[in-house]
């Protein structure tokens, strides 16, 4: 029967309001509670699990939509509505937005609480042994012996010990009335591996975040610094400078051959703003090698730091991969620009006789004043002295292959694909590669009033195409566009002036009739005056619906009809011949048309002070190409053409400059964050526990009771286990 437990005396009833009053916690009792609650939150597994997942969707968005683009390129890509409100939710700032760097913070915090909590446990766990166990314990683990040695307690006790220390193993002894615990660890350091993971993200975060914009911005605002939004940073003011105190930035500097800067440009968000440095960098020169493919192999600039405070200079030579480093800042390799290259270029009229010596420089630009007082502006933007361009040629029939028995309308951006064989990467060809360097190239603008460019990209050496060689002149619209090219064929002379004086012949009025009148002549019997009238009067027609000028006559085309080259005669004979009777007047009026511009291309000749060219297979290739080429230049977007006559190349390194203060922290965050993974992923803690006692009825003989337990049960924990019996107590295999 169980014992009988003391009656409490009985107590008086309490009123409603003394219980109200027990059951309400004082408001500073509350107020901890609360605060408890939050901190075992913040501290909690699940709640740094859920930061890391939305920090990596918030990383996966960054990837996706590229960061710090202009926002006409969101425009484009997304439209109007839908870039606001991107731009609104920070997504195209992402990793400097107010809401990541929150959720950074959290995570700081819930990592540092996760250690300072977990920390003394571990620490005091690294110093137990657990001999303090109950015998009758060691039957509950799934890993357990029991056997006998023939020695005395005393005795095994040393002999287990010496093994023990031998074999890696921390074992402390706990002697008891019955007998000895000896309880034994190995791998423990697997618990420091929480500590150091833990630990490498707190540093990495934290050294990102000094590294980071966010650190930038708050320098700025200590500083009373502002972004500059405009184009023009020689109208940058002090507000718009960091000084070289600044302990951390990220920035661009630009340097000429021969030129020295000090400034370099950091790019923000909204802006840009000048970073002023401790020194200055000087451009000595900038060297470049080439594979076979026209690839950049090596970048190397070969500079001299100037430093303002102590007036010392040093040289260094800074390569891709390979930064110097002076007074903690970083210079790297960024890429090359053209740093001003002088130009030596001539600017030549399709239809005038007017040649004019230009000089410029890459970077700069020219206002010209047309015949209708309207202004343009040239833009002198790029020089490559080197390119590399596949010359293997298509195949007759293949894709890509050039129709020489055609012409290319330029209007409809398809000069490129004929030579696609040709021009761009190698990839795009399916014949066998024959690179070689084609020689130079330049490019210029040209800006109307009201702002809008076509860009041009002229070689300056002919190249080897299809058995011609020809001069090629590229135009396109938009940036993003491939270049349209306009081939004009070289003359004997290896020279671009044989076909311009055609051209210019062809777009006079006087010459063309010269021309009709010299072809009708030698066309027609000299006893039948009719037939060279009429002959005459159609070598004039044709040549003048070549040209385009068949609008200053009565008889014009129809709107919406091409205004010269082979289409105009195509409008002309769907327009003007029955459609059974085009095939036979084609062939007609190509032939007159063939024959007149050879005497307009002897009449140019002469002009030019050489002899009048023979027939000859020859001639014949050069007029072929001309003819097509007459008819491309109709549609050629200007009423000029530059052409390179000499340059003088200077080139610039563009640097980038670092000051990276959380560099050791983060580089100190990833060592940790190495031997923490390495500790928990390949380090095992067992705990051994043995028990020793003398035998019952011999005194000579002990005893011993083992078991053991890991923190992970491996495939290999039985065997180690079985390894440890056959050693400890002398069993055999």
């Amino acid at each position: 029967m169980p014992p009988m437990t003391e009656k409490s005396p009985a107590r008086p009833a309490a009123s409603s309001e003394a219980l109200a009053d027990t059951r309400l916690a004082p408001p500073s009792a509350a107020g901890r509670a609360m605060l408890a609650s939050t901190m075992e939150l913040l501290a909690s597994m699940r709640f740094a699990i859920s930061l890391l997942v939305v920090i990596c969707i918030a990383a996966i968005t960054g990837t996706v939509v590229r960061q710090n683009e202009p926002m006409n390129n969101y425009v484009n890509q997304f439209g109007p509505f839908w870039s606001e409100l991107f731009g609104r939710l920070n997504l195209y700032t992402i990793y400097s937005s107010w809401w990541f760097v929150l959720m950074l913070t959290f995570l700081v915090i819930s990592t540092t609480l996760c250690i300072t909590r977990h920390t003394p446990k571990i620490l005091r766990d690294l110093k137990t042994y657990r001999e303090t166990v109950r015998e009758q314990s060691l039957q509950a683990f799934p890993h357990k012996a029991i056997g006998h040695l023939h020695l005395n307690p005393e005795a095994a006790l040393q002999q287990i010990n010496a093994w023990l220390t031998a074999h890696g193993w921390r074992a402390r002894a706990q002697v008891r009335t019955a007998g000895v615990m000896i309880g034994a660890k190995k791998g423990a350091v697997h618990k420091l591996g929480y500590l150091a993971t833990h630990s490498a993200i707190v540093l990495i975060i934290l050294g990102s975040s000094l590294d980071g914009n966010q650190f930038l911005r708050l320098m700025m605002w200590f500083q009373g610094k502002t972004v500059y939004q405009g184009s023009d940073f020689n109208k940058m003011t002090a507000e718009n400078r960091l000084g070289p105190g600044n302990p951390n930035f990220r920035a661009n500097l630009y340097v000429p051959e021969g030129s020295r800067s000090g400034a370099a440009l950091l790019n923000m968000p909204s802006g840009v703003m000048l970073q002023e440095l401790p020194f200055d960098v000087e451009l000595k020169k900038f060297k470049v090698e080439y594979y076979s493919t026209g690839m950049p192999k090596l970048f190397a600039s070969d500079i001299v730091i100037h430093d303002r405070e102590t007036g010392t200079t040093k040289e260094a030579t800074v390569k891709v991969n390979e930064p110097y480093t002076y007074r903690g800042m970083a210079l790297y390799q960024s890429s090359f620009e053209d740093g001003g290259s002088e130009l030596k270029l001539r600017m030549r009229g399709l239809s005038t006789r007017e040649d004019v010596v230009l000089a410029a420089k890459v970077g700069g630009s020219t206002t010209m004043t047309g015949a209708d007082s309207s202004k343009t502006t040239l833009e002198f933007s790029d020089l490559r002295v080197i390119n590399v361009e596949n010359l293997g040629g298509a195949t007759a029939g293949a894709p890509g292959a050039s129709d020489t028995a055609g012409g290319t309308d330029v209007r409809r951006v398809d000069l490129v694909d004929s030579l696609q064989q040709h021009l761009g990467s190698g990839a795009n060809t399916s014949g066998k590669k024959n690179l070689h360097n084609v020689g130079p190239s330049f490019s210029y603008k040209l800006r109307d009033a009201s702002g809008q460019a076509r860009e041009f990209n002229n070689y300056m050496l002919p190249l080897e195409l299809e058995g011609q060689r020809v001069f090629l002149l590229g135009v396109r619209e938009a940036t993003g566009d491939n270049f349209r090219y306009l081939r004009v064929p070289a003359d004997a002379q290896d020279s671009m002036d044989g076909w311009l004086a055609l051209r210019r012949a062809l777009a006079d009025p006087a010459q063309r009739n010269r021309a009709a009148r010299h072809y009708a002549e030698a066309a027609s019997p000299n006893d039948n005056p009719k037939m060279r009238e009429q002959l005459e009067s159609t070598s004039l027609r044709v040549l003048t619906l070549f040209a385009g000028a068949a609008g200053l006559h009565t008889d014009a085309p129809a709107q919406g009809a091409a205004v010269g080259g082979l289409p105009a005669l195509s409008d002309f004979i769907e327009r003007e011949v029955p459609q059974a009777d085009r095939s036979r007047v084609s062939e007609v009026l190509l032939r007159i048309l063939n024959g007149s511009l050879f005497e307009l291309h002897k009449q140019a000749q002469q002009q030019l002070g050489l002899p009048a060219p023979e027939p000859s297979p020859k001639t014949q290739t050069f007029m072929t190409q001309a003819v097509l080429s007459l008819s491309d230049s109709m549609f050629y977007p200007a009423p000029m053409v530059l052409q390179l006559d000499d340059f003088k190349q200077i080139q610039a390194s563009v640097f980038q400059v670092t000051r990276s203060p959380g560099r050791t922290l983060v580089y100190a965050g990833a060592i940790l964050l190495i031997i923490g993974v390495f500790a928990m992923l390949y380090i095992r803690e067992r705990r051994l526990w043995i028990w020793l006692e003398t035998a019952p009825g011999r005194s000579e003989q002990t005893r011993v009771r083992m078991a053991m337990s890991s923190n992970r049960d491996t495939q290999d924990l039985p065997t180690e286990f079985e390894a440890l019996k056959r050693h400890l107590l002398h069993e055999e295999a």
